[in-house]
């Protein structure tokens, strides 16, 4: 744990974890496609599973120790499993039609939990957990996803308002959003391959709760915007 933290940070952070398993479980119920329903069970015991093992990994300061290792822990443990469960789903045939459908509405709606994971950062910048490169008062503009997306959600998809190209090119923008700051964070962290914030590194996602956030809610939404942009794809190529 992070020492002096006020512990609303990490009660609202984890709050938004559990937000994102939700709505992300709900997506799955709500396919178009039986055989992908009924994996929503199997899929939030998995993330349930997922956010436990990671829970005990960072609590036991696993993450924490021996920062200048290579690759760090956090990386090997626990980005690099849910690139590789992300990477299987879109080269596989089960993945493909696993991605393929699940509905683009709630997987757009998935990025309002954008918003409250930017409120935490700022407010770990201000416990000097995090370095303010990391905020919307720095290099950090991933909030803009999260206001827009009920926007997107709404105009887009139920009331139709909104072109598919357009929704195709805000979720290519937001994906560049999320690199942007997955980036900055992966080089702020003490690490061998650290590049900025000496002064205040980022040490939050080292810790319980926040490691989480590198570990499964950025893989999520990472997912999110992949899926929509290559159903999009494979929907112009039909035409």
């Amino acid at each position: 744990m992070i020492q002096n933290l006020p512990p609303y940070i990490s009660l609202f952070f984890g709050l938004t974890a559990f937000a994102t398993m939700l709505i992300f479980v709900q997506a799955i119920q709500q396919a178009s496609s039986e055989s992908t329903r009924n994996k929503a069970t199997p899929i939030f015991l998995g993330c349930t599973f997922w956010l436990t093992l990671q829970a005990v990994l960072s609590y036991k300061n696993i993450y924490h120790q021996d920062s200048n290792t290579f690759p760090p822990k956090i990386m090997l443990l626990g980005i690099l499993p849910a690139m590789l469960v992300i990477i299987l789903l879109f080269v596989t045939s089960r993945g493909k039609l696993f991605i393929d459908s699940l509905p683009l509405k709630n997987l757009t709606y998935l990025n309002v939990v954008r918003i409250p994971v930017e409120i935490v950062l700022y407010w770990l910048f201000l416990n000097k957990a995090i370095p303010e490169l990391m905020t919307f008062e720095g290099r950090n503009f991933d909030i803009l996803a999260g206001i827009t997306a009920p926007m997107v959600a709404y105009f887009g998809w139920s009331k139709q308002k909104i072109s598919r190209l357009f929704i195709l090119w805000w979720n290519i923008i937001c994906l560049g959003l999320l690199i942007n700051i997955v980036l900055n964070a992966l080089l702020s962290t003490p690490s061998p391959i650290q590049q900025f914030a000496f002064e205040q590194p980022n040490i939050a996602i080292l810790y319980f709760p926040f490691s989480w956030l590198p570990t499964f809610i950025v893989p999520i939404v990472l997912f999110g915007h992949l899926t929509s942009i290559r159903q999009f794809i494979k929907l112009a190529k039909k035409k």
